[in-house]
Formats: structure tokens, C-alpha cells, sequence
């Protein structure tokens, strides 16, 4: 197939991009290269990719619409739409860059596929969009409608916003919603890059909310599966309920679904922590902070519906995640 990729030199597009490459469809990979983090991994990613001859890139914002309707030509069979600006903290920072990259990027997506429409549109939602949601496990059925950080709003302004475009222009569309996604190549600004740093250089790691905090950390290899399962078994169709799956996020008036792509199994920081200390082989020396604005005590997927249309569930657990991480930052910073 030709697949589109947006975001393709971020962490998850990468993964995307290679492990469609290595399965022989042709990738376009778009890609803005902003200095949110070092440039240079997005680099090393691209170059990864570039050795594919299946593989075009293009170095653009999708604010751009002049650029991106170039790149985007007739279509594609599929798309898979990453690009955005990420970070529940930096939104606290820099609100206008989750307009322009999350709003009218993705906004610009959905008019070329107005245009051109894919067989199918997998776009990358978070599980911040529950916010304030107390009840956990997370179902894709929950309320989503307090969320705490412009980073979270956007985000489900993108859902409600593929909504209306699945519905007026039968745009099959299946939302993504991750749950702390970590691996090899993973981006400096999230914790688990930044505990094995600063444990290697000899700096306190911070632990937010005196480190009573439980995340569903899911390695990137299960989201990748869960993926592309989702692209071949269940694409949403008008008036479909695919055997009529219990808990099922499908619209009644679209070819619209959200789902959850987790663990499953929430993980207490100190227990994370110390997978990352034993992988390591040293002990970390801990800062304890108060909970920042806009996070939450918990996160927890309810992976149910996954299952229910892929046969999948996400199973890798951090004592196996975290030393491939560990693994893959010594080899590439020779520490």
C-alpha cells in the first residue's frame, strides 16, 4: 500500500515508517523537524528511514498548506497522522505551538483528505483527553470533557474534529489514544529518557508528586502491533458495530471510533524507577517534587475493545522494556 506518515521522524512515525518499510508498502514521511528536542535524533531517525527505497520524505509543517497539499498529491491508501506538537508541560509554556501543529495542522489533514480520502485515517489521540476523570480503568466510552491542559484540549478538539469530517465525508477514522509510550528512540523529554540520564551523569531524578504517581507505560513495539492490527481488521464503516463488540466507541452517525492503546497495567513510579536502576546497575538519587499543574495521579487503559477487534492486548512489561531502552541509550550516547 501507499502510506502517508506525518510525523515520521518522531519517535512513534519512525517506528511506524520502519516497520512499514520492512514489510515492503511505500511510505511518504512528513516531518517539520522542530527544536521542541534535540534535532538531531529526528535526524538519525530520517536517515534510518532514508536508507529504504520505499521511503520519501519531506521536510515540512503541516501549517503549510501550500507545502503539504504538494506532498500530499491524490492521496493515499492509508494515513497515519502523528505530527503534532506533544508535551503535557511545555503546553504550560508555549500554548500557541498546540494551535498551530495540533489545531491547524491537522485541520489542513482533514481538508486534503476531504479531497482525497484514504481507505482508512489513523490519527494519534492521548489518554490525557480524560483529564479530570476519576473512574479507572479508562474506557473509550468515559466522558472526556474536562481536560487539564491546552496539550489535552487539543487533542480532543482533533477527535471531534475527525468526527465531523468522518461524518460529512465518510472518512473512515479510528482514533489512537496512547498511554505513555516508551522504547528505543525515545524522546528526550520523557521520563524514562531523562531518569537514565541523569542516573548515568550522576544528577537526582525528579519524582513528581512526591512519587506517588502510577502510569500505564506502553512499549512501543505493542502500539506498533496494535496499529497496524487496527489498520487490517477493523476499519470503521457507516452503520457498522463489528459484531457488535461490547463497549464499542463507534459512532452512531459516522465511521468513527476512539481506542485505547495501553498496557493494561499501571505501573507505581518507584516500581518504574527501579526497573530503571536495575537495568542500569546503579541507584538513583531522588528529588521529590509536588504534583505539577495539568498531570494526574494516575492513567490506566481499559484495553478491552482493542481485543475485542484485533485479538491484540499489549503484554511487554517494563522489566523488559526498560533494559531495551537502556540498551539502546548506551549504545547510541556510548555510556
Amino acid at each position: 500500500m501507499r502510506i502517508l506518515v506525518t510525523g515520521a521522524a518522531g519517535f512513534i512515525g519512525f517506528h511506524m515508517a520502519r516497520r512499514l518499510l520492512e514489510r515492503g508498502d511505500e511510505v511518504v514521511g512528513i516531518d517539520g523537524f522542530t527544536p521542541y528536542y534535540d534535532v538531531t535524533l529526528k535526524t538519525a531517525r530520517q536517515a534510518l528511514l532514508d536508507q529504504h527505497g520505499l521511503y520519501t520524505g519531506h521536510r515540512l509543517m503541516l501549517e503549510d498548506f501550500a507545502e503539504f497539499q504538494r506532498a500530499y498529491g491524490d492521496g493515499f491508501d492509508i494515513v497515519y497522522h502523528f505530527a503534532a506538537q506533544a508535551g503535557v508541560r511545555y503546553s504550560l509554556e508555549n500554548p500557541r505551538a498546540y494551535v498551530d501543529a495540533n489545531l491547524v495542522g491537522t485541520f489542513n489533514l482533514l481538508e486534503l483528505m476531504r479531497a482525497n480520502p484514504p481507505r482508512h485515517a489513523l490519527l494519534a489521540s492521548t489518554s490525557s483527553v480524560y483529564g479530570a476523570n476519576a473512574k479507572i480503568p479508562f474506557f473509550e466510552t468515559d466522558r472526556a470533557d474536562h481536560p487539564l491542559t491546552l496539550y489535552a484540549a487539543s487533542k480532543k478538539a482533533n477527535e471531534e474534529m475527525a468526527h465531523s469530517y468522518s461524518h460529512l465525508f465518510a472518512i473512515p477514522t479510528t482514533m489512537l489514544r496512547f498511554f505513555t509510550v516508551y522504547g528505543p528512540w525515545g524522546r528526550p523529554d520523557m521520563a524514562l529518557f531523562k531518569f537514565v540520564a541523569a542516573i548515568l551523569e550522576g544528577r537526582p531524578i525528579e519524582l513528581y508528586n512526591h512519587g506517588k504517581m502510577r502510569r500505564d507505560f506502553t512499549y512501543i513495539d505493542d502500539l506498533i502491533e496494535a496499529m497496524l492490527r487496527l489498520l487490517h481488521n477493523a476499519p470503521p464503516t457507516p452503520g457498522s458495530v463489528h459484531g457488535a463488540i461490547a463497549g464499542d466507541s463507534l459512532s452512531p452517525v459516522a465511521p468513527w471510533r476512539a481506542v485505547n492503546i495501553g498496557a493494561g497495567r499501571p505501573v507505581e513510579l518507584e516500581d518504574f524507577v527501579a526497573a530503571v536502576e536495575a537495568a542500569l546497575g546503579q541507584k538513583a538519587e531522588r528529588k521529590l517534587l509536588a504534583m505539577q499543574s495539568g498531570d494526574v495521579p494516575a492513567t490506566f487503559a481499559n484495553t478491552d475493545l482493542l481485543e475485542g477487534l484485533t485479538g491484540y492486548r499489549p503484554s511487554t512489561p517494563v522489566s523488559i522494556g526498560v533494559p531495551a531502552f537502556v540498551a539502546w541509550y548506551r549504545e547510541r550516547y556510548q555510556q
